[in-house]
């Protein structure tokens, strides 16, 4: 029997996830997205035009690939709409391609306002939300109150949602929140018509089923590892679990049943919103880096942070994820820099390490670099791996000196084409 390999982010989002999946997934008949909301956003780019995506998996642009939302997502139905609106626009046979979990859980309207409302209660202790109401939701799917998809067929669907609104509604008035929900809840309705036109299955049986009938299965995260509910920077983190084990809450899958865990991880490192960020660049560099990777959200549109890549954490999100294989973006946003910084250690409360620490505050913790020499030649146009400077094999043969696991694949631009196989991948040939 076959198994599902996992595909996640090893930083805090926005490593590339989108594009490494497009580029996989005629590799698998199966892509399946095990968690997350509409916080995420997944962009792809080929034949010159840029798709972004934010629920629907990134294999929906394949032909013959089954994409599947599982239980471990929330899904906000005026968003998923727009998604649908726009792939068949492009002629993108959605009904046939996309599945939904019967027990992913809704996003309502109220659940963005509770989001609004707490991220404005918090004043300057904001946690840098994207106000989707995905940490309300998943409150909601905890405390057992949660609408689900497959809540929509109930013949008492109307009353379950307006028993919820009227709970969000007693905590929005301890807020002094204002808002106009008939406003937000006509789209709302028009996005839950269309989802009962798509397929509902119990994505479990689904899969389970698939993996007997031998088909190849891709899980994709959302977000990055260090984002985890409970393994990331709390209290900074989402709402969700970003790492593989979520692979199994999310799409039901026995963890006997993981097969290669894909990690990726840019040539640098990123972060939107708050939080700690021990490489982080406040200077001119980490403006060049920023403008060079155009490192704003492709959902929020907000201004990404950022700095050096930082081992430490790598390390970390491989230990907890169990990374085999390893794939680095961006590497041509660090061309031109004489000399390229990497963290190796930490100076953590006056004692050296390499590994992340459970608080990691600026005030505690001060970052330890080595400097390799840079290259100065524009990589977007590298065909084959012969053309790579040897300043940057040589980087990424310190990483994996570092890290004691191989990158297969390095990319060099946002297009599927600017991806070179450095080593022969692990996953499905």
């Amino acid at each position: 029997m076959k198994k599902v390999d996992v595909l996640l982010g090893l930083q805090w989002g926005d490593e590339g996830k989108g594009k490494i999946v497009d580029v996989l997934t005629p590799k698998y008949d199966i892509i399946g997205r095990f968690q997350g909301g509409p916080n995420a956003g997944h962009t792809l780019e080929f034949n010159g035009v840029k798709h972004v995506l934010h629920t629907i998996p990134s294999g929906i642009f394949r032909e013959n690939t089954i994409n599947i939302v599982g239980n471990g997502v929330v899904i906000d139905p005026v968003t998923f709409k727009k998604e649908i609106d726009a792939l068949v626009k492009m002629g993108v046979d959605v009904k046939t391609k996309l599945i939904l979990s019967k027990r992913a859980h809704l996003i309502l309207p109220t659940h963005r306002l509770l989001d609004a409302a707490s991220e404005a209660s918090k004043g300057t202790e904001k946690i840098g939300s994207t106000l989707k109401g995905i940490g309300p939701t998943y409150m909601d799917k905890t405390g057992r109150n949660g609408l689900r998809i497959g809540d929509i067929d109930s013949p008492n669907f109307k009353d379950k949602y307006n028993a919820l609104v009227e709970k969000h509604k007693q905590i929005l008035s301890f807020y002094h929140y204002s808002y106009n929900l008939n406003e937000l809840e006509t789209p709302w309705f028009e996005g839950i018509e269309l989802l009962k036109t798509l397929q509902r299955v119990e994505s479990e049986h689904y899969i389970n089923n698939a993996l007997k009938n031998n088909k190849a299965i891709l899980a994709e995260g959302a977000q990055g590892s260090l984002l985890d509910i409970d393994f990331g920077s709390y209290p900074f983190v989402t709402s969700s679990s970003t790492i593989c084990a979520g692979a199994c809450t999310g799409l039901g899958i026995a963890p006997n049943k993981i097969g290669n865990v894909i990690g990726i991880f840019k040539a640098y490192c990123t972060r939107v919103g708050s939080g700690p960020f021990p490489t982080e660049l406040h200077d001119e560099t980490g403006e060049q880096i920023r403008k060079t990777g155009n490192e704003f959200g492709s959902t929020t549109g907000r201004s990404r942070r950022t700095g050096w890549l930082d081992l430490p954490a790598l390390k970390y999100a491989i230990m907890i994820n169990g990374v085999t294989e390893l794939m680095m973006m961006k590497a041509d946003v660090l061309s031109g820099f004489k000399t390229i910084k990497v963290c190796t250690h930490y100076n953590y409360n006056g004692k050296k390490i390499d590994y992340l620490p459970y608080d990691y505050s600026p005030e505690l913790l001060t970052t330890v670099y080595t400097d390799l020499k840079g290259w100065n030649k524009d990589l977007t146009g590298l065909d084959n791996l012969e053309q790579m400077p040897e300043e940057l094999k040589e980087y990424i043969q310190f990483i994996e000196q570092e890290t004691g696991v191989p990158i297969s694949i390095v990319s060099v631009g946002p297009d599927r084409t600017q991806t070179l196989i450095r080593k022969k991948s692990l996953v499905k040939q």
